[in-house]
């Protein structure tokens, strides 16, 4: 048993899991703060209020924090954003390197040729 979980705990997927979950929890502290530092200030500009989690609704003894709950809305919107652009960027990176990557050797003779024949009309 101890064996098999040291296979399972050593597997590339699960160290990389492990890495992502990490960097993902120092990831939404940034994100935290940036929301709560300048982007709910910059709204705060717009609706009269700096600090959006003091809006509540009072309903009898109930209290509604709606102001916490767009927080951590913004905070949702800007790490699935930038989540995005990232994953966007790994794409369009390991497209351009599928594409080197299979460039085959007849191809590179062909351009060898077209170079060596550009030369000799010139």
């Amino acid at each position: 048993m101890l064996k098999d979980f040291k296979e399972f705990i050593s597997k590339g997927n699960v160290v990389d899991m492990a890495v992502g979950v990490i960097i993902g929890a120092a990831f939404t502290s940034i994100v935290t703060s940036l929301v709560k530092n300048l982007i709910n200030p910059l709204i705060g500009i717009f609706l009269g209020k700096v600090d959006l989690s003091n809006l509540v609704v009072k309903v009898g003894s109930a209290t509604f924090r709606y102001g916490s709950f767009i927080n951590s809305v913004i905070n949702f919107l800007i790490i699935a954003f930038v989540v995005f652009l990232i994953v966007k960027i790994l794409t369009k990176y390991h497209v351009i390197a599928e594409k080197k990557a299979k460039v085959s050797s007849t191809d590179k003779y062909l351009e060898e040729i077209v170079t060596l024949l550009k030369k000799d009309q010139k």
